[in-house]
C-alpha cells in the first residue's frame, strides 16, 4: 500500500520539505527552536553544499561562471536557496549578491533597454529575482532600491511586465510578471514605499482578472504549460506559482482564485500527494545551459513529489481546503 504524502513530507530527507510540511502545513511558528533548527540544517544539507559549490570558488569565495548562467550561476542559485528557506543574514553569499548586482546595474546594459511603443521591453523577471532573493535570504544593500525604481519605470500600463520587442504586444507575460510582483510585495513590507505597494497592487490585477490561468476574451486556459507543475520553476509560471504568490501578497481568499484551487484539488494524486509534470533543468557534470548540480525528485504523471506535493499542500491549507 502506497505510503500516505504527510508521512512521506514529515520524514523526508530533505529539511527543507520538512520545514515546509511543520510551517505550511501543520501551522507551525518559523520562530519556534524546531523551525530555526531546521533552518540551520537547511544550511547545512547536502542540496545546498552541492549548489553553493557549483557556483562559488571555495578558495577565494568568489562566483565561478557569469551571473545568469543557467542553474548555476549566482542569480539562479540565490534564487534556489529562496525557495529552500535557507536562513537569512549569511555572509558567504555576498560575492554572489554583488556579482549580480553589478550585472544587472551595468550602464551599458540599462541603456540597451528599449522603449517600443510606449512601453519597455524589459526581462523584468530578472531585477525582480534578485530584489526578491536578496531581501528573503537578508543580504538586502542599498543598490537594490535601484533596482525597485527600475522596476516601477518599466512596469505596464497593465500592471505588469513583458520583454516581448513586436511593435503590437500590448500585454504583459504572466511569466516576466509573478517574480517582480514577489519582489515589490516584500519590498513594500520591509521598508513601507506606497509606490512599491501600488505597484504590487497593479501587478496582482494581472493575474487575478484572468482567474490566475484563464484569457480574459474567451475564458479558455491561456496556455497548457500554465497547467503543469515543476520544482525548481526557475522562471517559469504556472497555476501552483500563481496560488503561491497570492498567498504571499494576501490574496489567496480572494473568490477570482477559486477556479485555480479547485484546479489544484483536481491533480491530488491517491496517496495526496502532488505530481511534478515537468522538469526544466538536467542533471549532468557537462558545462552547459540549464544544468543542475542537484536532482529535485520524481517527475511522474503519477507519483508524487515531494517539494510540488509540499507546496500544493501547504497552499490548500492555508485556502482552507485541506
Amino acid at each position: 500500500m502506497e505510503e500516505p504524502i504527510s508521512k512521506i513530507l514529515a520524514e523526508s530527507v530533505d529539511p527543507a520539505v520538512r520545514f515546509l510540511y511543520q510551517r505550511d502545513v501543520l501551522g507551525i511558528d518559523p520562530q519556534k527552536p524546531e523551525l530555526i533548527a531546521l533552518q540551520t540544517e537547511i544550511k547545512e544539507s547536502e542540496k545546498v553544499r552541492s549548489l553553493l559549490s557549483s557556483c562559488i570558488d571555495t578558495e577565494t569565495g568568489k562566483p565561478l561562471r557569469h551571473a545568469y548562467s543557467k542553474w548555476r550561476g549566482s542569480f539562479w542559485v540565490l534564487l534556489q536557496l529562496t525557495d529552500l528557506n535557507y536562513p537569512p543574514g549569511d555572509e558567504q553569499l555576498i560575492p554572489l549578491r554583488d556579482q549580480v548586482l553589478d550585472w544587472l546595474l551595468d550602464d551599458e546594459r540599462l541603456n540597451r533597454v528599449p522603449l517600443i511603443n510606449g512601453r519597455y521591453r524589459r526581462c523584468a523577471c530578472q531585477e525582480g529575482t534578485a530584489v526578491l532573493t536578496m531581501i528573503k535570504l537578508g543580504i538586502i544593500d542599498p543598490r537594490v532600491e535601484k533596482l525597485v525604481n527600475l522596476l516601477i519605470k518599466w512596469q505596464w500600463p497593465d500592471g505588469g511586465w513583458n520583454c516581448d520587442r513586436k511593435l503590437l504586444v500590448s500585454h504583459s507575460s504572466f511569466h516576466e510578471t509573478w517574480l517582480p510582483l514577489r519582489a515589490m510585495n516584500a519590498y513594500a513590507r520591509l521598508s513601507g514605499d506606497p509606490r512599491a505597494a501600488q505597484c504590487a497592487e497593479r501587478a496582482a490585477e494581472v493575474f487575478l482578472s484572468r482567474r490566475l490561468f484563464k484569457r480574459l476574451s474567451n475564458g479558455e486556459i491561456i496556455s497548457s504549460y500554465f497547467t503543469q507543475l515543476a520544482f525548481p520553476a526557475y522562471w517559469h509560471y504556472d497555476i501552483l506559482i500563481g496560488l503561491m504568490v497570492m498567498n504571499e501578497i494576501g490574496s489567496l481568499r480572494d473568490p477570482r482564485c477559486a477556479e485555480a484551487l479547485d484546479w489544484l484539488e483536481s491533480k491530488q494524486l491517491s496517496n495526496g500527494g502532488f505530481a511534478a509534470d515537468v522538469k526544466y533543468y538536467r542533471v549532468t557534470e557537462t558545462e552547459a545551459s540549464g544544468v543542475s548540480p542537484v536532482s529535485w525528485g520524481t517527475v511522474s504523471k503519477t507519483k508524487a513529489n515531494e517539494y510540488v506535493s509540499v507546496r500544493a499542500l501547504g497552499i490548500l491549507k492555508q485556502a482552507g481546503r485541506l
